[in-house]
């Protein structure tokens, strides 16, 4: 017999549900109020009635003094001799590269949570901190080291909610799209996003002989497309945009070749100038294409909607991407003497949310426990094995033990099982039992 432990908590109607996209270079913020069936997402601007959504990411600190510009502000103020700006916050919180001010040291982390809160204030004419149900962060790359850099830099946040997550640019997209008419990627979808450095794709495609569907994301980062700096010559500026174009080009015939893609979209500040003049006729010449930069943060709102209240699209879908949960994860389970399948973990979880607790009993002569691991990519499915060895043995009896399950990689689960005795007749030994194994 299992008793799951897990509990959630609900999220009041009304509330608002926040996207927050952050980069390198700039931040963006989207949001919408939860609840509302009529409720469209806004992507908050720097300046009210345009769509400037690029908040810069920086901070400036005025010489002497305590306080700290963002954005905008801090770029204007960096111009003043006594100032001192600080730029790349995401880049200095992942290499943990301390910042010192007139012989003050400071925290990268907390700098990137001082940036993120001024930030949100953006958001006053809309709703009060207080007033944030959920809060969706999407970076551009996700791994171990960043889930540690954002879930301490939320918690110097002070936000009234619990429901804070965290996922990839390349996750935004997916839920993005399963928001937008289905005649739109029915067949595969590519996204281009260029930052005027570099241009990354993103290709979304789906398995429709699996149940449920599953949806795969390929990326791609091409160095071979620079655009010209701004204080170019004009006569510079046009033999590089041309050569940028031919490039692009061959990008997306190599990305088009043999497939049907349904639509493109093009992201970033890299498409602001009217460069892709011969690529984007190829590209529309049987599909349709759009251009825009709020995409992921609009798609951070949408997949938070989806984890409170799943639509049925979402549950006909699951994305199968670089941080998720590959395999179905359960246990052949005894209820009402009949065997059933127990469901501990679903693919498609994110590994560095995956948090599993439930008791079970066992016969007193029994001491092990087995996991059916079903991965959902075509590999076989096997058994896993945790011998609870030195468990007392309670003939006649049941035992009874707590089982927490996490993940310390995309790859390995982690499995803590701890005795829990039976009554006053069998107490707790304390006995606890640890395993790792592959999914």
């Amino acid at each position: 017999m299992f008793f799951d432990k897990k509990t959630e908590d609900k999220l009041q109607k009304g509330s608002v549900l926040v996207g927050y996209d952050l980069n390198n270079g700039f931040s963006q913020i989207s949001c919408m109020v939860y609840g509302d069936e009529n409720a469209e997402i806004e992507t908050v601007a720097t300046v009210m009635g345009t769509k400037h959504y690029n908040i810069p990411m920086a901070l400036c600190k005025p010489k002497g003094s305590s306080k700290w510009l963002y954005g905008k502000d801090a770029i204007n103020s960096a111009d003043e001799d006594e100032s001192f700006l600080v730029t790349d916050l995401m880049e200095l919180a992942r290499n943990g590269e301390t910042v010192t001010i007139e012989e003050e040291n400071f925290d990268p982390v907390a700098l990137l949570a001082l940036f993120i809160k001024r930030s949100l204030s953006l958001m006053s004419f809309i709703t009060t901190p207080e007033n944030i149900g959920a809060i969706m962060f999407t970076v551009d790359k996700l791994d171990d080291r960043m889930v540690e850099i954002l879930a301490k830099a939320t918690a110097n946040l002070n936000l009234k909610t619990k429901h804070i997550y965290f996922q990839s640019h390349t996750e935004s997209f997916y839920y993005y799209m399963l928001h937008q008419p289905e005649e739109l990627w029915n067949y595969q979808v590519l996204a281009c996003e260029h930052d005027g450095k570099q241009l990354k794709t993103y290709r979304m495609e789906r398995n429709k002989k699996t149940t449920p569907i599953v949806v795969l994301i390929e990326e791609q980062i091409f160095d071979t497309v620079p655009l010209p700096k701004d204080e170019e010559e004009d006569e510079v500026k046009e033999g590089l945009y041309k050569l940028a174009d031919e490039k692009f080009m061959d990008i997306l015939k190599e990305q088009c070749d043999e497939r049907i893609v349904s639509c493109a979209y093009l992201l970033g500040d890299g498409f602001r100038n009217d460069w892709a003049k011969e690529s984007l006729r190829f590209l529309c010449r049987n599909r349709r294409a759009f251009q825009g930069n709020n995409l992921f943060s609009k798609g951070a709102c949408l997949a938070m909607l989806d984890k409170l209240e799943p639509s049925d699209v979402c549950k006909e879908h699951i994305f199968l991407g670089a941080d998720k949960l590959k395999s179905n994860v359960g246990m052949t389970v005894l209820r009402r003497g009949k065997e059933s399948y127990y469901a501990l973990l679903d693919a498609g979880e994110n590994w560095y949310e995956v948090h599993k607790e439930c008791e079970f009993l066992l016969r007193g002569e029994e001491n092990s426990i087995s996991f059916l691991i079903t991965p959902l990519t075509g590999k076989r499915a096997e058994i896993q094995e945790i011998v609870l060895e030195g468990a007392p043995v309670r003939e006649g009896a049941f035992a009874r033990y707590e089982m927490e399950i996490s993940m310390s990689s995309v790859d390995c689960i982690e499995a803590k099982i701890t005795d829990l005795g039976f009554g006053e007749l069998f107490p707790a030994a304390g006995k606890v039992w640890r395993k790792q194994f592959a999914c």
